[in-house]
């Protein structure tokens, strides 16, 4: 998986990976344990029971352990992403971040184990041993050739899906890649003659996809570092040997001249642009080099205009993700108990995702690239990474192919149903949360942010910029270009500062804010102290003059306090009531609640509102919005005071034309509860459980933020401010340099919307 274009510091990285809980894996516990009967159950004696039926049954342990959906990611740390062998202790962090690749796009459990050795025999040996805890191997990062043979030996002894992704990801997504340049420029894989530049093990695998997929043999020509891999030569091992041909060209300019396809996996700068030149008509060049690919796509269409290129880097178009197939892959294989991952199932795997590039591309995802609509062509021959639909058609493909080719221990009998399953097992704003960060950099926005000497406020800063999510202004004081220094930044003076001392925008701003505020009491003197000593002042008065597209503050006092300055000089939007909505994010769902930040006990018209403008929102993060009302009574049980301002708005509602559905007053135990709603209230309106909860007054809302923020940590995204004419953003005092990035995502989102 490759981001090229994201750019962090080293510090960065090592904070992401250092501070709190060390890592990136934690394991947690699927079951209560809360008392000793729940102790007793999970260990002694209750476990004992399991253990007699899977001692009777050994498929009963995919019933009644991890097993069936747990997979090892496993590394001796001898190729380590384009860092060579460091070992398999450095390998470790690598193998934290397959894993949670594995549990962020397909809901797979993942265990990194590192192996402490470069003998393929001990390693062998060592993997084979640990069949029974898992469903499934991922090897990772190991060098050629002994990958190969580490590979085919683990699938003969083992009766669990083995997978080195290196070697296949990388193939499957070449595959789709280049299943659609052959339909875009008119060819047939049977006749399509095929250079490859490298001969490592995605190399080697991306070859025999080919061929198995329907390339001819005598059609493809790989070159190693000595030039063309021939039937001549007395220097290969038995997997190069295996795809050398009968050639007089010897060297990779010969063979790409009348070569309809590049495969590059070799080293930046090999494919030079007189060799492109060369090439047939409309070439199809996959340049996959990491970080810098064998040819630039502008060096490339500069010499041949009419070429389809690809490229590990998410910077280009049609990026070679192998995220787009392993954890895809993986699931639908865990899914039907597959005993191994064959070549129909790669296949089946490549088919759909070609498939998916040719379908219309969801909104959301639209979203992410700046509103840019991709359209199945020469630019889009490869599916977009965050494609909330992957997850369906790849892993479903996959599973069909399982049993079709006789590896499903456990065939799906209802594929339409599974396929829903699919789609509820991911959490839809985690996914959308990505697209936001996506967004952000295809149409980047300044972004003030009013707290500018802080620390924290300046890490976000610096993350902000090298993201490329957009321009940082900083507001603060004459110092914070030496602050930027002293963190890492090596050219401080293209952050740009705005000094509420002596900026020539000050005038305007106290112009600005006094023309507001004369008749409301305050002299002019005061409105200079104001912008002079009160960087929330002036970087609102910044934002209502046009001077940037969103705002952040909030780190250095209270969340009112800020609030009540920013609407001293941002002016509420037309229709709207301000108010602040907080996205919880469960292990399978997404929850917004609102008002957690300014309306203690909001009436009934402002309560619709609040209806109305967090459907919409929860329109812009992926979610289908069904919106419920909170209240302690559910449909007036138990009697009580203080609902009717909920059923009120319910009133309002039915009375106006509103696209979303709505239901209340309900406990949110009812809400979130689709099989409680029918049991006990089948007359509901809601056909799910509500992922809006409208929170009857600020105590019980803020409250609850603020309690599952303490338990559940990064779940707890927010408050997000909604309702303002600019989009400004009040982070909580408590906020990490992460969650001010975060922020100002979501205030560039907002401001964009």
């Amino acid at each position: 998986m490759s981001e090229a274009n994201v750019k962090f510091s080293e510090q960065e990285a090592l904070d992401f990976h250092g501070l709190g809980r060390p890592g990136k894996l934690e394991i947690v516990a699927s079951k209560p344990m809360a008392t000793q009967r729940d102790l007793s159950l999970a260990y002694s004696p209750g476990v004992a029971v399991p253990v007699r039926a899977i001692a009777a049954n050994p498929g009963c342990a995919y019933d009644y352990t991890a097993k069936g959906n747990l997979v090892a990611v496993i590394s001796n740390g001898t190729a380590i992403l384009g860092l060579g062998n460091l070992g398999a202790l450095a390998s470790k962090p690598v193998m934290e971040g397959k894993a949670v690749l594995f549990k962020r796009f397909a809901d797979v459990d993942s265990i990194d184990i590192e192996v402490d050795t470069e003998d393929a025999q001990k390693f062998i040996d060592a993997v084979a041993l640990l069949g029974p805890s898992f469903g499934g191997i991922n090897l990772e990062d190991i060098a050629a050739p002994a990958c190969f043979q580490i590979e085919q030996e683990l699938k003969e002894r083992m009766n669990i899906p083995v997978f080195h992704d290196d070697q296949h990801g990388t193939a499957i997504i070449s595959a789709a890649g280049l299943i659609n340049a052959c339909l875009i420029t008119g060819r047939e894989l049977g006749s399509v003659k095929v250079v490859v530049n490298g001969a490592g093990a995605a190399a080697i695998a991306c070859t025999e996809l080919m061929k198995a997929m329907g390339v001819r043999g005598d059609n493809v020509i790989m070159c190693d570092r000595k030039g063309v891999i021939h039937k001549g030569r007395d220097d290969l091992d038995q997997w190069k040997s295996a795809h050398a041909v009968e050639t007089d060209r010897r060297s990779l300019t010969d063979a790409l001249e009348g070569a309809d396809v590049f495969l590059g996996l070799s080293a930046a700068g090999a494919l030079k642009p007189e060799m492109v030149e060369k090439m047939a008509p409309q070439p199809i060049i996959f340049a996959m080099a990491n970080p810098d690919p064998e040819i630039l796509p502008e060096d490339a269409k500069a010499v041949r205009p009419d070429a389809i290129l690809a490229t590990g880097r998410s910077d280009y178009p049609n990026q070679v993700n192998n995220v787009l197939g392993f954890p895809f892959i993986f699931r639908g294989a865990l899914d039907v108990r597959a005993t191994s991952i064959n070549d129909e199932m790669k296949i089946a795997a490549a088919n759909a995702l070609a498939e998916l590039a040719r379908e219309a591309v969801p909104e959301e995802v639209a979203a992410a690239y700046g509103g840019h609509t991709h359209s199945f062509g020469p630019e889009y021959i490869i599916p977009a990474p965050f494609d909330p639909r992957l997850m369906e058609v790849v892993a479903s493909a996959v599973a069909e192919a399982a049993m079709r080719t006789g590896v499903a221990q456990k065939p799906i009998e209802n594929m339409d149903k599974y396929r829903q399953q699919l789609r509820a097992r991911l959490n839809p704003t985690a996914a959308v949360m990505t697209l936001a960060y996506e967004a952000a950099r295809s149409n980047p926005k300044r972004v003030l942010f009013a707290e500018g000497e802080e620390s924290n406020v300046l890490r976000a800063a610096i993350a902000f910029k090298e993201g490329g999510y957009g321009t940082p202004v900083l507001v603060g004081r004459e110092d914070v270009h030496d602050q930027l220094r002293a963190l890492g930044v090596d050219k401080p003076e293209e952050y740009e500062v705005l000094n509420s001392r002596n900026s020539p925008l000050v005038g305007r701003a106290v112009d600005f804010i006094y023309a507001r505020q004369q008749r409301q009491g305050l002299l002019r003197r005061a409105v200079e102290r104001m912008v002079n000593q009160d960087r929330n002042y002036f970087g609102a008065a910044m934002l209502a003059l046009g001077e940037a597209d969103a705002m952040i503050t909030g780190t250095t006092r209270p969340f009112s306090q800020s609030l009540n300055q920013v609407r001293t000089i941002i002016d509420d939007a037309e229709g709207a009531t301000p108010f602040g909505v907080n996205i919880i994010v469960g292990r399978h769902q997404a929850v917004l609640m609102a008002d957690t930040a300014v309306h203690e006990r909001p009436n009934a018209e402002q309560l619709a509102a609040i209806a109305r403008s967090s459907a919409a929102f929860a329109r812009m993060m992926g979610l289908e919005p069904r919106v419920a009302f909170i209240s302690y009574t559910t449909f007036g049980n138990p009697p009580g005071m203080h609902v009717e301002d909920l059923r009120g708005a319910v009133k309002i509602l039915d009375r106006s034309s509103v696209d979303f559905e709505y239901e209340g007053e309900m406990a949110p135990d009812v809400a979130l509860s689709f099989e409680a709603q029918r049991k006990f209230y089948p007359f509901s309106r809601l056909t799910g459980p509500a992922n809006v909860l409208v929170m009857p007054g600020l105590q019980s809302a803020n409250l609850s933020a603020k309690l599952l923020r303490a338990l559940g940590g990064e779940s707890v995204i927010g408050p997000i401010m909604l309702g303002l004419k600019q989009s400004v953003q009040i982070a909580p005092m408590t906020a990490s340099a992460s969650d001010l990035v975060t922020l100002a995502v979501l205030a560039a989102g907002t401001a964009a919307a």
